[in-house]
């Protein structure tokens, strides 16, 4: 009785299985990216600009988020059910912030006469473009994600015993939050 017990406990969720496969599904596409940016980046015609500082604005605000999902999840645990809430609702709405923080980043470039798309723009500023959007996209599906865990958080049928969604969402959260690092310092240091 007591293998079948620690078997039981050893296995993993599938929707935790089907989360990990997916965030290796993103860790390829983002590294075929930047390695495909290293590539391009020997060509002649590269533009070499500075990221503007509110992307490094960005970074302390997506870290800052890292810190309150990991206080909701230890709440959560607490069952301290109103700071459950709360530092859930500050996360998505840190997510939200560096999602605005982002656009302004990419308008900032724009005014600076970077070109992101379209036929005045240079490969530089393309690649910037499309790997900073296609992680904003991944943190856009993360905001949604916090607002309906927060949302049946609120709900009258909040089941402080199920940590399954708290879990997931923590686990995702994390994991853009860690390849925003990675790529700020990648096309800062890169770039």
């Amino acid at each position: 009785m007591s293998t079948d017990i620690l078997t039981e406990k050893k296995k993993i969720h599938p929707y935790q299985f089907y989360l990990w496969g997916g965030l290796g599904s993103i860790v390829m596409m983002f590294a075929g990216l930047t390695s495909a940016y290293i590539v391009k980046k020997s060509q002649a015609n590269w533009l070499d600009f500075d990221l503007p500082n509110i992307f490094l604005v960005s970074t302390v605000v997506i870290l800052v988020s890292s810190f309150t999902i990991q206080m909701a999840v230890k709440k959560f645990k607490e069952q301290n059910e109103n700071q459950y809430r709360g530092f859930l609702s500050v996360t998505a709405i840190l997510g939200v912030l560096f999602i605005i923080l982002q656009i302004q980043g990419f308008q900032h470039l724009q005014a600076n006469n970077i070109a992101l798309t379209g036929a005045r723009s240079n490969s530089a500023g393309s690649f910037l473009f499309v790997i900073t959007l296609l992680h904003l996209l991944h943190v856009l599906g993360g905001v949604i994600a916090l607002i309906w865990v927060s949302l049946k958080a609120f709900s009258a049928k909040n089941n402080m015993n199920n940590d399954l969604p708290v879990k997931l969402i923590s686990n995702y959260w994390h994991f853009v939050d860690i390849l925003w690092v990675y790529l700020f310092v990648f096309l800062h240091w890169v770039g």
